[in-house]
């Protein structure tokens, strides 16, 4: 708790912004979504305007886009499952449904196709970097970086 006082719009303003944080062991962590300034694409429109899921949707994209940056070029991105035989989907697409469902898209590493459908109040994913499936001179695919596209960030 602080002592500051704020003015009303201080306080509303503050009510509205985002808050993020994160401590990491290593000081040399390459940057991670917590400590990145929001895109203007996700920042023009008030968290309280956002429903669970939209606000889900947009965060999870800074997740995948900062998780891929620190891949290498022959590894994609693909979320394990917790507690279940499923193993990994390759994540070939997100999507979200208002007011509370998100979507994951892709495929087993057998290129089973597979789809996650999970309420905002179950979320949790866990990234994994996996090999990726096309020939070594192909680039690897980005979700991250087309879903950002996609929000409208540069």
């Amino acid at each position: 708790m602080s002592d500051d006082i704020l003015t009303a719009a201080e306080a509303m303003e503050a009510h509205a912004l985002p808050r993020a944080h994160v401590v990491h062991c290593d000081a040399n962590t390459p940057a991670t979504a917590e400590q990145l300034p929001l895109p203007e694409a996700v920042a023009k429109k008030p968290v309280g305007q956002k429903s669970p899921a939209e606000w889900a949707y947009e965060r999870l994209i800074l997740y995948l886009k900062n998780f891929e940056e620190q891949l290498d070029k022959n590894h994609e991105v693909a979320m394990g499952f917790t507690g279940s035989s499923a193993g990994v989907l390759r994540i070939e697409g997100v999507g979200y449904f208002d007011p509370d469902i998100v979507t994951f898209y892709g495929a087993d590493q057998t290129g089973t196709k597979m789809q996650l459908i999970q309420h905002v109040t179950q979320l949790n994913v866990v990234l994994r970097a996996i090999s990726k499936e096309t020939p070594p001179e192909e680039p690897a695919r980005r979700i991250g970086f087309r879903l950002a596209q996609d929000l409208g960030e540069a």
